[in-house]
């Protein structure tokens, strides 16, 4: 094992006496992963094959839980089951193409049960810094699992931020937004329209959350009117029965990324018609283009066009301001609304804990685009921050299972070596 390693006993006694009686300090022998997400499973699973012991930790009471408490009822799955499965782990066959929101979770559940995965529940971490001197992470979190708050501290080799991007919900801030005296949510917090039915919703995004809980609003009979400030590029789920993601991927295989996405283009025109006309301008750049270089996902209807077209659901512009009952828009035009739900996406929550600034940028994502964004320097691994989805996460998770699990066994190798070179020369001295 390497000299760090064995100086733990030479760390420990650095810690001020009061260290002592105010945390527990716990030495793992492994690397500790942060987020028991579908990103901190699968690079669990991988090293539970590979017999290296490991820490998850979760600052909910459940893994996935941004499945499991902050999606709506109708959610499904926008790619096919292929695209969204976990390492060593197929779906049931049983299961349909989009598997359903609790169709997801059951099989994530059955992932955690198969490799044998025991997350540290209620564990939220405050900080991770790398220790220069002794070449080691400390990881200090609260848990909150017993009676009473304790402070735990964390020592290790190894870090896996698997957090991902999703981790904090993004709330702007809006003039006069104070005053107004409806109903105000985020759509982590939406569950179902059923609450809303013969309310006039004004819906704050046009993401594929803003598309979905719009369509799902106007299905219980609500009347919702969706923001729209920027140009977004809507695709068809399916193309001729086929997924119109996995037709892309196939002929990524043979034709450049600009092409694909001209072709991509050309079947959306003829498939859902000129969207413009209804207020959906599309962006400049292809849509394959946008998700690399932005990380913008494009949308992908699974209805909302035809109640667009429809008048059920009401395409606006920027909002100005709000007021009491009402929104004003930057075009001048006044609407009259009982609640708004706020579909304005998500960000990573690193840059609130990591004590890191070489791997990670402002915004909480590895500097490195994909495929090389998985490692940084002194054993910091990332997972879950791809721009792909489930299958870019499980990508990255093999990568980073492999590489610690490496690591894992030259280290306790040499430790071996070490230990029995100096009980040889024990023996020799009695």
């Amino acid at each position: 094992m390497s000299s760090s390693c064995l100086n733990i006993p030479t760390m420990f006694q650095t810690f001020a006496p009061e260290d002592f009686f105010t945390r527990r300090c716990i030495w793992v022998n492994g690397p500790v992963i942060v987020g028991a997400g579908p990103s901190g499973l699968a690079v669990s699973a991988g090293l539970k094959k590979q017999g290296v012991p490991f820490i998850l930790l979760e600052r909910a009471d459940c893994i996935a839980s941004l499945w499991q408490k902050r999606t709506y009822d109708r959610l499904k799955l926008h790619l096919p089951k292929q695209f969204c499965q976990l390492p060593n782990f197929p779906f049931p066959e049983d299961f349909p193409e989009y598997p359903t929101k609790n169709q997801f979770i059951n099989y994530l559940e059955s992932y955690a049960k198969q490799f044998d995965i025991n997350p540290h529940f209620n564990e939220t971490v405050q900080s991770a810094k790398y220790d220069e001197t002794f070449g080691l992470w400390r990881v200090k979190t609260i848990s909150t699992g017993g009676p009473n708050p304790v402070e735990v501290e964390y020592i290790c080799r190894w870090l896996v931020v698997a957090t991902g991007e999703n981790a904090e919900k993004v709330v702007p801030e809006f003039e006069g937004l104070q005053d107004f005296d409806g109903h105000v949510t985020h759509a982590c917090d939406y569950k179902s329209g059923q609450s809303y039915s013969g309310e006039r919703v004004l819906v704050v995004g046009c993401g594929n959350s803003g598309m979905e809980v719009s369509l799902d609003l106007c299905n219980h009979n609500a009347y919702p009117s969706m923001v729209v400030r920027r140009s977004v590029h809507v695709l068809p789920r399916e193309v001729f029965g086929k997924s119109t993601f996995e037709l892309a991927v196939l002929l990524m295989k043979w034709l450049p990324l600009w092409l694909v996405d001209k072709i991509v283009l050309i079947l959306a025109l003829l498939i859902l018609g000129n969207i413009e006309k209804y207020g959906l301008k599309r962006p400049s750049v292809g849509p394959l283009e946008l998700k690399n270089t932005a990380g913008k996902t494009p949308v992908l209807d699974i209805g909302a066009l035809q109640k667009i077209r429809s008048g059920g659901i009401k395409i606006v512009p920027g909002i100005k301001k709000f007021s009491r009952g009402r929104v004003e828009l930057v075009n001048g035009e006044t609407l009259e609304i009982d609640s708004v739900i706020l579909a304005t996406g998500y960000r990573s929550n690193v840059p609130l804990w990591l004590k890191e600034n070489e791997f990670f940028s402002n915004d909480g994502v590895p500097k490195n685009p994909f495929p090389n964004g998985w490692k940084g320097k002194a054993g910091l691994y990332a997972v879950g921050f791809t721009r792909r989805g489930l299958s870019g996460a499980s990508l990255d998770a093999i990568s980073v299972a492999h590489d610690i699990a490496k690591s894992w066994k030259e280290e306790t190798k040499q430790k071996k070596k070490s230990m029995a070179a100096r009980h040889r020369r024990c023996i020799s001295h009695f």
